[in-house]
């Protein structure tokens, strides 16, 4: 059975940092690529960090220089650092792995990140 559970959100005021993180479980981890997505309320969900096979990594501009992603494989770990929040970056954050050779892809819970003072 697949698992991700992301953890580490909460409250933090603008300018702050957080991280998040998505613990996997059920799968083999170096064959899949990870990525975090966000939804605030009333907007699509959207793509804030990938990361690839190979490492490589992709942000959108509104994230670029502030969030990081990276994983943990001896742990099945997979972080996103959040630097210099804003009130936009509030939202419900979510992890997603995706297999590199078929189409099975999964989805944590998701974790609550609020930006507010």
């Amino acid at each position: 059975q697949v698992q991700l559970v992301e953890s580490g959100g909460g409250l933090v005021q603008p300018g702050g940092s957080l991280r998040v993180s998505c613990a996997a479980s059920g799968i083999v981890f170096h064959l899949y690529g990870f990525a975090w997505y966000r939804q605030a309320p009333g907007k699509e969900r959207e793509l804030v960090a990938r990361i690839r096979q190979g490492g490589s990594t992709e942000y959108p501009d509104s994230v670029k220089g502030r969030f990081t992603i990276s994983t943990d494989s001896a742990k099945n770990t997979v972080y996103l650092q959040m630097n210099a929040l804003k009130p936009e970056d509030t939202a419900v954050y979510y992890c997603n792995a995706r297999h590199f050779y078929s189409s099975n892809s999964y989805w944590g819970q998701g974790t609550q990140v609020t930006v507010s003072s």
